[in-house]
């Protein structure tokens, strides 16, 4: 017996040792893996000029000119902070009865510094609608394509001719969508919802495509035993299971077509987003803020209508919460650029 303890405890050391190499073997990788990125954000942030910036003597002349976005965030002279004026809200509402923002029946159509007789509720019901007809455009090219693209319903390598075109269309911008769109009626909200469709085709395509290769064979098996044509086993054996992840991602594509709407209304595609393009060109930064606090109400409305709906159709889905959704928009807004 004390020959097989005597081997069990040399095993037992063994494992041991392999397990405190491993650990020192990962330390030292993860510590290489610090320095490499530490490397490659040092020379981000040359590249960046960040550093020659020099930054720290702009931050007083920084904090006053928030006032202009801000009028609520009073500067204190000779100090490098603010205070909070509740009164300066009233900037704002001063900024929207002045121009006659939320309605003016005498204001034009065609002048984007008004947003036409419903002000700003009306280009925010223009931006609402670019983000939904392409949504309706899109879906269904983004269908076919999303069914075709599986291989469930296509043979390898067929089935890839549809995923390449997804993935062609997903890796260019909606805003170059917009800039190549051109040609065919100029730069406004026929161009920006032409260029929210073919994104939506990319996008939306792909989410159909993954949702139909988890889908159950028993169900296929089931309506080929009854003799079921194709087409007829792809539409009750397939597509019948996923009738609900499919309305859900099209309400999360249309949540991001919103949002892409309004990019592209900065440059030139209508709605809110070329108000706010105009008003900074115009150098009036607190109109500027009341074009976005009116942004945020629409963005985070459609979100909340949006994530109720899915979650009431999935029971996996989480909504976010007002405060989340409302401090998540910056970051949400930075990556409707890139879609």
């Amino acid at each position: 017996m004390s020959g097989e303890e005597g081997t069990a405890s040399t095993e037992v050391e063994r494992q041991y040792d392999r397990i405190v190499r491993g650990r020192r073997v990962r330390a030292v990788l993860a510590g290489l893996l610090v320095i490499v990125i530490g490397y490659f954000f040092a020379n981000a942030l040359y590249a960046a000029e960040l550093p020659q910036a020099n930054l720290p003597q702009y931050v007083g002349d920084f904090i006053g000119a928030l006032q202009d976005y801000f009028p609520f965030l009073v500067p204190v002279e000779g100090f490098p902070w603010i205070t909070f004026d509740p009164s300066g809200f009233g900037d704002y509402w001063a900024f929207i009865q002045e121009r006659n923002l939320i309605y003016d029946p005498e204001a034009s159509l065609t002048d984007p510094s008004t947003g036409g007789p419903l002000g700003l509720f009306g280009q925010a019901g223009l931006t609402l609608s670019m983000g939904f007809a392409g949504t309706i455009l899109g879906f269904p090219l983004a269908l076919l394509f999303g069914v075709l693209g599986s291989g469930r319903v296509t043979p390898f390598p067929f089935n890839f001719i549809f995923r390449g075109t997804m993935s062609a269309i997903r890796a260019i911008p909606a805003l170059v969508w917009a800039l190549i769109y051109v040609p065919l009626g100029g730069l406004g909200p026929a161009t920006a919802t032409l260029a929210i469709a073919t994104d939506t085709v990319g996008n939306l395509g792909r989410l159909f495509t993954d949702e139909l290769e988890e889908v159950e064979d028993g169900p296929i098996e089931a309506m080929r035993t009854t003799g079921a044509n194709k087409p007829q086993t792809i539409t009750f054996g397939m597509l019948s299971q996923v009738t609900t992840p499919f309305i859900a991602w099209t309400l999360y594509i249309f949540e991001i077509n919103v949002r892409i709407a309004v990019t592209l209304g900065i440059i030139g595609g209508g709605g809110l987003g070329r108000i706010l393009s105009v008003q900074q060109g115009l150098f009036a930064f607190t109109n500027m803020m009341a074009t976005i606090l009116v942004i945020l109400v629409l963005i985070v409305s459609v979100e909340m209508f949006s994530q109720r709906l899915r979650s009431y159709l999935r029971a996996d889905d989480e909504p976010m919460g007002l405060w989340e959704l409302i401090t998540g928009f910056p970051q949400r807004m930075a990556d409707a650029l890139l879609k």
